[in-house]
Parts: structure tokens; C-alpha cells; sequence
């Protein structure tokens, strides 16, 4: 036998193919989170927040992502007419955001 064929031998077997893909799949759609709903008081306290806000202001966003809700931290770039900021590398919708708020 030669060396390859050897080797061969030892390489990883899997006798369900797909079964750790579809489990990951499975895994994800179990932590998902639905997206909330917010109340009328939520939607002006993030609007009147956003208008008080500059471009590298600091500040805390929770906002929803690939099911989720995640709490980025950073300096702010806006871009109110394409519906979105910046936060470092991160867009958000401004439609995902959740809370916002200035940092000192």
C-alpha cells in the first residue's frame, strides 16, 4: 500500500453528509429573535435623539441584526437621507434601531 493510500485511511469520516450544516441551520433558527415593535414614545425618544446628534459624537446603539439585538458603542457618521448610520464600520438601519443614546 502506498504512502498516500495509507493516509487515506486515517482522513476524517462523516457518514451523514450535511449533518453539521443542518444543524447549525437549525441551531440559528432556534436563537433567533423576532424584531419588536416599538411604541410611539420609543420612536420620538430615538428621533429626537438622532436630531440632536453630530457626526463623531459618541454614542451607545442597540439595534437588530440577523436576529438579534446588538449593542454597538462608537463614534457616529450620519446619513439621514439614505436612512442609515455609521458606527465605525457598522451600518444600521435607523429602522433597526432600537435605543440610542449619547455617551459623554
Amino acid at each position: 500500500m502506498s504512502m498516500n493510500d495509507r493516509a487515506r485511511q486515517f482522513l476524517p469520516f462523516e457518514a451523514l453528509k450535511g449533518l453539521k450544516e443542518a444543524l447549525k441551520l437549525k441551531e440559528y433558527e432556534h436563537e433567533r429573535i423576532e424584531k419588536s415593535d416599538l411604541s410611539e414614545d420609543e420612536i420620538i425618544n430615538i428621533s429626537n435623539t438622532l436630531s440632536e446628534l453630530k457626526n463623531n459624537d459618541l454614542v451607545e446603539v442597540n439595534y437588530y441584526s440577523n436576529g438579534s439585538y446588538i449593542i454597538a458603542k462608537g463614534n457616529i457618521k450620519l446619513n439621514i437621507v439614505n436612512n442609515y448610520i455609521s458606527i465605525d464600520k457598522n451600518k444600521i438601519l435607523l429602522d433597526d434601531i432600537k435605543t440610542i443614546k449619547k455617551l459623554l
